[in-house]
């Protein structure tokens, strides 16, 4: 091995633990959070695309959890940024911390997936660009992902909240 790559493996190293700290902090927060609450759940830490992701899942059926959602993942999304900032408290690094909670995000993110898959197909087709709705954050970086994935270009356009992906033609 190489001196550059022993530190970039050690740079990985790093990156993984802090990221794991990161999904400590925050399972700590959300537990204390649950038992503020009284609500059942079980945490789930793990680090995805660079990124800690903790999960709030429940084995007495997602009822209880939903309240923790929210009417189109208002709750979920304010819930997020309260746990991010907790772990900004506790570390001094901006997260970029995700939470799911009963699944709310990876069954939005395959509906978004879709979505971003069949504007391409449309996009492709007609050859004209493609305004969608207004979206979240999170919400348009899987679309823009998918576009991607099938071979064509997006970009977002507008003012929060009302900014929106544009799926253009090749």
């Amino acid at each position: 091995m190489t001196e550059g790559t022993t530190s970039a493996a050690a740079e990985g190293a790093d990156t993984l633990t802090r990221l794991e700290q990161e999904g400590e902090i925050a399972a700590d927060y959300l537990e204390g959070l649950l038992d503020i609450a009284d609500l059942d759940g079980d945490i789930d830490m793990d680090v995805e695309a660079d990124r800690a992701a903790v999960s709030i899942i429940s084995d007495s059926g997602t009822r209880d959890l939903q309240k923790l959602v929210g009417r189109d993942g208002e709750v979920l999304e304010a819930l997020q940024e309260l746990t991010r900032l907790a772990v900004h408290r506790e570390t001094g690094d901006r997260s970029r911390l995700m939470l799911d909670i009963a699944g709310y995000r990876a069954k939005k993110r395959a509906e978004l997936s879709e979505l971003g898959a069949k504007a391409a197909a449309e996009v492709r087709s007609s050859g004209e660009p493609m305004k969608l709705k207004p979206m979240s954050p999170f919400e348009r970086k899987v679309v823009h992902d998918a576009v991607k994935a099938a071979g064509l270009r997006s970009e977002s356009e507008g003012e929060e909240p009302q900014r929106f992906v544009v799926v253009l033609p090749a």
